[in-house]
């Protein structure tokens, strides 16, 4: 490696997902999802709103923003326990979701779409030695 490319420190990115009402996504991200606002911002009273959501070390920002996001997209978020979050999940009264708990060839994964079209799939990702060991 380079002298330069050693002092870069590339984090995990932080998804920009687009929302168009503040209260419904503030409903699903979290007090269905159990998010908390780590803070938020506005350039003025009657503009759209921009804030940042955290769980257990994911970032989320949510923009209301026209150009920051586009509506439809789709997140992945790794996750230690995909059963503990379904049971989490399952046991909220969120009327409008009841998402499953898929086996996948890359491991066990919850998708949920918010209330304006953006997946967020969260996974519990198999091992690479666990993987190769199903392809054989």
């Amino acid at each position: 490696m380079s002298e330069t490319s050693d002092l870069i420190a590339l984090r995990a990115a932080i998804p920009v997902i687009r929302i168009f009402d503040e209260a419904k996504a503030l409903e699903f991200y979290v007090d269905y999802l159990g998010f908390t606002v780590d803070w938020s911002h506005r350039f003025e009273a009657d503009l759209p709103i921009y804030l940042q959501v955290s769980r257990a070390g994911c970032l989320l920002h949510l923009s209301g923003h026209h150009g920051d996001a586009t509506p439809g997209s789709t997140s992945f978020v790794p996750v230690a326990d995909a059963a503990a979050l379904h049971r989490e999940l399952a046991a909220k009264a969120y009327p409008h979701l009841r998402p499953g708990l898929d086996e996948m060839p890359w491991g066990l994964q919850i998708t949920v779409t918010d209330p304006f079209g953006n997946r967020l799939r969260f996974c519990e990702q198999r091992s690479a030695e666990a993987s190769d060991a199903d392809a054989g």
